[in-house]
């Protein structure tokens, strides 16, 4: 699909810097929080790389948001699995993604839809 089998998708997260400066707290410069569909768009636009002419950037990531909201797979940010597009998530500078489909394969495991290597 996108790359070989067997690793993750590794996003920067970018640092809210509104959220530093309007409360006067330095911890969103160690966690920030986002929405899931944020960290999906972000794990979308690495895993196409920078050369990915910008409209097909904006329909993959608009076809996997609409995939992540019919259900059709979860997703692993970190260790912890989320499966709504609002659900939010505190990630640091690094946040490894991986997507996963909710139907049970042959073996009764959960099937990955992408792990990306980068």
């Amino acid at each position: 699909m996108y790359a070989k089998i067997g690793g993750v998708i590794r996003v920067r997260v970018p640092l809210d810097v509104h959220a530093v400066a309007s409360s006067g707290s330095g911890v969103f410069t160690v966690a920030t929080p986002l929405r899931l569909g944020d960290v999906v768009a972000l794990a979308v636009r690495e895993a196409q790389g920078t050369r990915a002419p910008h409209d097909k950037v904006e329909r993959s990531v608009n076809h996997t948001l609409a995939a992540l909201r019919a259900g059709s797979f979860t997703v692993d940010v970190d260790g912890r699995t989320f499966a709504r597009a609002d659900d939010v998530v505190v990630c640091a500078d690094y946040a490894d993604v991986r997507f996963f489909l909710t139907a049970r394969g042959r073996h009764g495991r959960r099937a990955e839809v992408l792990r990306v290597e980068l």
